[in-house]
């Protein structure tokens, strides 16, 4: 740790800063030109874990927090794609926010590693709902994407939606599916 773990802290938070302008690559692959950011992803993500927790009877603040730390490492990793994994091996998740926090001050550094812990070892089911908003955000992208003319997309959708652990998951992928990303400009039908 160093001599002042505010500077520390401060300087994770300027890292994460980061995710606001890195990309998610993968959707290059697809065709998407500018694809969103890693925290656009993050953010989202939070919102639905939050989301699925309360459907599940899982805890809405613990998810969210898994959310938000789930590609955190991606500011020194870089959002790997699926098929570069088959020729790369990053380093774990868990080593890289050891890093990351390592200056942080200990109270902060033990509150994201065993999140990340937890996050990674997936077997709490706020951790199984936190991977599930994960897969569900990625699904909900591509819906989006495909609204927006970009014709390939299935097999993110696929890929997604078959990873999905949880029943109230399913059952937002079969919403995303069928639903409208714009729907919800429409004004509601008079009483």
């Amino acid at each position: 740790m160093s001599e002042n773990p505010d500077a520390g802290a401060m300087s994770f938070i300027f890292e994460a800063g980061v995710l606001k302008r890195a990309a998610r690559t993968g959707w290059w692959f697809a065709g998407v030109k500018h694809p969103e950011s890693i925290a656009e992803h993050s953010f989202r993500t939070a919102l639905i874990g939050m989301m699925l927790a309360a459907m599940e009877g899982a805890d809405p603040a613990r998810v969210s927090m898994m959310c938000v730390l789930h590609d955190t490492q991606e500011t020194r990793i870089t959002d790997i794609p699926h098929i570069a994994k088959r020729y790369l091996t990053a380093a774990p998740n868990a080593a890289v926010t050891a890093d990351q926090i390592a200056d942080c001050p200990p109270a902060v550094a033990d509150v994201i590693t065993a999140a990340v812990a937890e996050y990674e070892a997936g077997e709490t089911l706020e951790a199984v709902v936190a991977r599930d908003a994960d897969k569900l955000e990625c699904l909900v992208q591509a819906v989006e994407y495909r609204h927006q003319g970009v014709a390939d997309v299935q097999r993110w959708i696929d890929s997604s939606r078959a990873a999905l652990k949880t029943a109230s998951a399913h059952r937002l992928a079969d919403a995303a599916l069928t639903g409208a990303p714009m729907a919800w400009l429409n004004p509601p039908a008079p009483a």
